[in-house]
């Protein structure tokens, strides 16, 4: 299988190290072009056998599956180069959320899907969200969920209900290292332990927590029952959290949705010169 990516910024390249790290793409088999080639060639040496070029057609003639990884209002320039060349049998995937699966079938005549990665790939864990074209059959959705399998597991979700689960899944880790650097921050502060065992031990207490999650089967609720015992210590500190967090994730998603309904209209103005009101 060979496989093109256009744009190798962070996402990109973190898709390119993960599925090479995993052993379920050789560098031979991946063609790399950047806006800056220098980056492109950077990549090459990292990842012996990648080849790195400098136009984003060479990306894309010859490959069975390509990966836009670009921002939202480079889509159009670049569908603009590759429009001419691609085949109806080749498979585009976008990982740009305000980009919709509609927009790209009505632009290009090829396979599309739309894929949603998170930084927890780079460790092969966490989920990729995997939206799928009318276009694709069920080999090529088979294709794409084994390829996503060695990196993470695949979860295929409605288009509409992207944003929210990128929150969690995508945005998600950021949010939890926030709350987790501000937990550091603060036993540091009121106790003088070393900033340095605080990370080791916060960081274990996360990676227990999320198996606990998954594979211990538990459920929030129930591992917060499990260690809170009532009028301990555990369930004053939690009563305190419920009084200062009330309301502050449903701001969060509320900013999140916000940017995201207005990265919707900029890409289709920028496509086609019109608004949407969503997907």
């Amino acid at each position: 299988m060979k496989v093109g990516f256009i744009g190798i910024g962070s996402m990109g390249s973190l898709l390119i190290d993960s599925l090479v790290g995993s052993g379920a793409l050789e560098p031979s088999n991946i063609t790399a072009s950047n806006r800056t080639f220098a980056k492109a060639e950077k990549l090459a040496m990292q990842h012996p056998g990648l080849h790195a070029v400098q136009h984003n057609s060479d990306a894309v003639i010859g490959q069975d599956i390509i990966f836009l990884c670009i921002k939202p209002l480079e889509f159009k320039p670049v569908l603009e180069e590759i429009s001419g060349i691609v085949r109806e049998d080749q498979i585009i995937v976008s990982i740009t959320s305000p980009v919709m699966i509609k927009q790209l079938e009505e632009l290009l005549p090829c396979k599309i899907a739309k894929v949603i990665p998170s930084i927890t790939n780079y460790v092969c864990c966490g989920a990729t969200l995997c939206m799928f074209g009318n276009r694709l059959n069920e080999s090529d959705m088979s294709r794409l969920k084994r390829l996503f399998s060695a990196i993470s597991t695949p979860l295929i979700i409605d288009e509409k209900h992207t944003r929210i689960v990128s929150d969690i899944s995508s945005c998600g880790p950021a949010f939890m290292a926030y709350v987790l650097q501000c937990f550091i921050d603060a036993a540091v502060q009121e106790t003088g332990i070393s900033r340095e065992e605080a990370v080791v031990v916060a960081s274990a207490m996360l990676l227990g927590t999320g198996q606990l999650l998954t594979d211990g089967g538990m459920s929030p609720e129930a591992l917060q029952a499990r260690v809170s015992v009532p009028g301990g210590i555990t369930a004053q500190a939690l009563a305190l959290l419920e009084q200062e967090l009330s309301g502050v994730f449903n701001a969060v998603i509320q900013t999140t949705h916000a940017k995201y309904e207005e990265d919707l209209e900029r890409v289709a103005l920028s496509l086609n010169g019109k608004e949407v009101n969503g997907p």
